[in-house]
Parts: C-alpha cells; sequence; structure tokens
C-alpha cells in the first residue's frame, strides 16, 4: 500500500478503511494518543494505540520529532478536537529522536530561537504555515504574469555592471586571495580571473531585462538578487527574491497599474488558497499583540488587513505633495522623526513612508516624481518643473508595517539624454555599450519595476522580522548551511 498524506486523511468520509500514514510525532499522551503530522497541512492526525497492542521497547521511541510510519483503519473521533482519527494496527520506528537532545519539544519557542537553529523551523507550526504562504504567493506571481502574456526571462547571478550604481556587491573571484595577480602598475590584473574581468552577484536584473523587453514586449524575472549593505535591520537581508518585469510602450502611470493589479492579485490568492495558514497567522499576531502597549498594537486583524488592500485603491501623490505632508506632521514639528524633514530633495526614510502609509493615508500610497539627484541614472527625466527643480518618472510603493514593497520607473530611452546622465554620475559608457545600443536601436518609451519578494511575504504573513519569511537568511556575520 502507498501511504496517504495527512491532509487527504482528514477531509476523508472513507471509514472504516485501512490506510498507511507517514509522519513525524509532535506529542504522545497516555502511551494512547499520538499526534503526527507530514507538512501536508497545519492540523495533525490523531493515532490511537491500543493500550498492550505494542511492545514497550517500540512505544518508548515514540517521542517528539521522531519518524513514523503507521498501518491503520480510519474511524470517526469520539475525543474533541479532531473529526476522524486512525486506530494504528501496526507500526514501524523510521527515524527516532532523542528527547534529551532534540531542541523542538512541544512547548512555545521564540522566534529568536528559532532562528539560531533555522534547520530545524520548518518543523513548527508557524513556519509551515510561513513557507506555505510564500510557496502559494510565488505561483501566484507567475500566474499573474502568464496570464497576461509576460516572458519568463532569467537574467544573470554573475555579472559585470552595477545596475543600481550604489556599489554594494558581493565580488566573484577564482584570484589566489593571498597572492592575487598584479598588473605593471601593482594594480590587481583582472584579465587573470575567471571571466577576464571584475565581476559581482548582481544586485538587479533589471538591465538585462530592458534588452529582453525591447524584442519581446513585457517580460518578467523571478531571481535571486544580492547586497553587500552591512545592514542589521527587520527588513534587509544580503540575499533575497526579486520580482522584476520591464514592459515596452509602457509609461509611469502603466507601470503604477500594473504594480497595484499584481499587488492585488497575490494577496487574493493567498487568502484564497491558504485560509488555515493565514487564520493561524492571525491568532499568532493577536497574541503577539497582546504583549504589547494599546498605541502599538495593529489596528487591524492580519485578514482585514489584507482584504483592506484589495478593496481601496492605492493613494497616489508625488513626491513633493509628500514632502509637504511630512513637513506639517505632528512628529516633524515636534522633532520625533529620527531623520527630520526641513525641505525638498531629501531622500524619505522608512519612518517617513510608514508615516504617510500608517497614520496619514491609513491605505497603501504609491510615490511617484522624485527628484533627480536621489534616484538612479536609467530612470527617465521630467520636464523642469516651475521652481527649477529637476525630477524623474520614478514611482515606489508604500505599505503598512514595510515601508517601500515596490520601486519602479519609466526608464531613460533618450540616447542623448541617457548618456549625459551616465556622465554626470560617472559612469562609463564602453562598460554599458551593450544596454546603450537599446537606445541606439528602436528605442521605445518603457518602465518596470521591482518588487522585493520576502518584504511581500513579510506583509501577507504578517510577520516583523524579514529572516522569519525566507528559509535560509543570509545577513551580515551570518551564512549558515
Amino acid at each position: 500500500m502507498k501511504h496517504t498524506r495527512i491532509k487527504e486523511l482528514l477531509d476523508s468520509n472513507e471509514f472504516g478503511k485501512e490506510f498507511i500514514v507517514k509522519g513525524w510525532v509532535k506529542t504522545f499522551r497516555n502511551n494512547q494518543f499520538l499526534a503526527i503530522n507530514d507538512g501536508s497541512c497545519l492540523s495533525n492526525l490523531q493515532i490511537v494505540i491500543g493500550i498492550n497492542e505494542f511492545e514497550d521497547q517500540q512505544v518508548k521511541k515514540l517521542h517528539t520529532g521522531a519518524a513514523i510510519a503507521v498501518k491503520g483503519i480510519l474511524t470517526e473521533s469520539q475525543g474533541k478536537g479532531q473529526r476522524v482519527e486512525l486506530k494504528a494496527t501496526c507500526l514501524e520506528i523510521l527515524g527516532e529522536s532523542d528527547p534529551d537532545k532534540f531542541p523542538l519539544q512541544p512547548k512555545k519557542h521564540s522566534l529568536e530561537f528559532l532562528r539560531e537553529i533555522a534547520h530545524l523551523r520548518f518543523r513548527t507550526t508557524t513556519f509551515n504555515a510561513i513557507f506555505k504562504v510564500r510557496n502559494a504567493l510565488a505561483f501566484a506571481v507567475h500566474q499573474f504574469f502568464n496570464e497576461r502574456g509576460f516572458v519568463y526571462i532569467h537574467t544573470p547571478i554573475i555579472t559585470g555592471s552595477d545596475a543600481e550604481g550604489a556599489g554594494e556587491m558581493f565580488q566573484v573571484t577564482t584570484l589566489d586571495l593571498d597572492q592575487p595577480a598584479r598588473n605593471d602598475k601593482g594594480e590587481i590584473d583582472y584579465k587573470e580571473d575567471f571571466f577576464g574581468k571584475q565581476t559581482n552577484l548582481t544586485v538587479s536584473g533589471q538591465l538585462e531585462g530592458e534588452l529582453a523587453a525591447m524584442a519581446l514586449g513585457n517580460i518578467y524575472t523571478f531571481g535571486p538578487t544580492f547586497r553587500a549593505e552591512n545592514s542589521n535591520t527587520t527588513r534587509h537581508l544580503a540575499e533575497f527574491w526579486m520580482i522584476e518585469p520591464e514592459m515596452a510602450f509602457y509609461d509611469n502611470n502603466d507601470n503604477m497599474d500594473l504594480a497595484e493589479e499584481l499587488l492585488k492579485y497575490v494577496i487574493k490568492y493567498a487568502l484564497e488558497t491558504c485560509p488555515d495558514e493565514i487564520e493561524f497567522l492571525k491568532n499568532r499576531q493577536a497574541e503577539e499583540d497582546k504583549k504589547k502597549p494599546q498605541n502599538e498594537r495593529a489596528a487591524m486583524n492580519l485578514t482585514e488587513k489584507l482584504e483592506f488592500c484589495l478593496l481601496n485603491d492605492f493613494e497616489r501623490i508625488s513626491y513633493t505633495e509628500a514632502i509637504e505632508i511630512l513637513k506639517r506632521s505632528k512628529p516633524n514639528q515636534k522633532k520625533q522623526f529620527k531623520y527630520l524633514i526641513d525641505g525638498w530633495g531629501v531622500d524619505l526614510q522608512s519612518e517617513h513612508e510608514r508615516y504617510l502609509v500608517e497614520k496619514h493615508f491609513k491605505k497603501p500610497v504609491i510615490l511617484s516624481d522624485y527628484p533627480a539627484d536621489i534616484k538612479a541614472f536609467y530612470m527617465r527625466q521630467n520636464e523642469v518643473d516651475e521652481q527649477g527643480r529637476k525630477t524623474v518618472a520614478a514611482m515606489d510603493i508604500l505599505f503598512p508595517g514595510i515601508g517601500e514593497i515596490v520601486g519602479g520607473s519609466q526608464r531613460e530611452e533618450r540616447y542623448d539624454v541617457l548618456t549625459k546622465r551616465m556622465d554626470e554620475m560617472n559612469i562609463p559608457q564602453h562598460e554599458m555599450d551593450w544596454f546603450l545600443d537599446t537606445r541606439r536601436f528602436g528605442t521605445a518609451p518603457h518602465a518596470g519595476f521591482g518588487l522585493g519578494f520576502e518584504r511581500l511575504v513579510l506583509f501577507v504573513t504578517g510577520m516583523t522580522n524579514i529572516r522569519d519569511v525566507i528559509p535560509f537568511p543570509r545577513f551580515p556575520k551570518s551564512a549558515e548551511f
């Protein structure tokens, strides 16, 4: 007989039929009632073991974490808490678990503790729920773009260009770090390196995505990206996943429409396909909120927050309008912001973004038309405004509890404007010749954005630390597994 997944058994009405199940022991009560889980759902299956039906030596090995196979008869449960149970007729221990050494005993563990044993935290109900939601969101992303005729492109992970111009990149090399090859000037000779030039892990697939969009129309990437930023916040990772669509013949308004549509689509999909997981995470968040002061508690529970995003249009304002709101805000006037807003042109911090979303508008916000000086070289320059200020057709989507979740722009398609901007920012044109060819030959208006996948998962699960929504988090001084 093949074994049946626990999710199927819990929904089954085939009472009196014999089944085989396999899973891991969660609890064992009164030497009679086993709760096991195989990862197929959050709920456990109760196994009833008849007293004296199995050898003592076997029963004594039924500790939390042990892997077992059970053959038994499916029956209606007489006890509370479950509809069905399996009356065991045959029991096999597949893998023992020493209770003196296994760190996940049947009690509540802190998230901090679970981060220290991230290789085992999959076995907890909380992380079962988180990674089921993450899976649903990833599937929904691909389904969204597939339904709209987008082409999925794999952009390179090893790259010779810095898309953001930030310089915070992980270098890739095969040179001997103790004695690297050097040229006549004593500088490291990258011609001797594997690729014959300096290369890094990518910070974005955007520039390569643009190449494909200029032939295929609408494309998207969904892959790992890397930032060597020495940041130990609850919102940053050194390795994370990005969704980056690029669309030919789109302007920035089209870009904002698509990004809002994508976010609503994937949130709706998660609500529809992961109701048990989101209900569990909602209740978990409510328990966490009880420990906080009243003014720090969430105004809406997790389900209400997600449904609120679906039912309301995102607020759209310009950067200039946002600056005026922030300048007049109480936190700014009372000097409660860590970074005070005193004029146009400053880069907004997370505290400013969250104020706009959580306090002022109380809904997701799309900011557009940022100052050119604080944005990347490839963003399309707008006409200079009445005050002589230069802005670009950029847009960021801000979410409650997260801040920026999407960043994008209409791209600068005008060759002369783009090359002038590259010169101003000291970006060597000869290194980007391949990119400039898209502006030399058949240039066209186009736009795109990047959606940080872990920030999306953070929002939908109601978790508060980004290290808890990726299986194996990478951050400064930590690269376990």
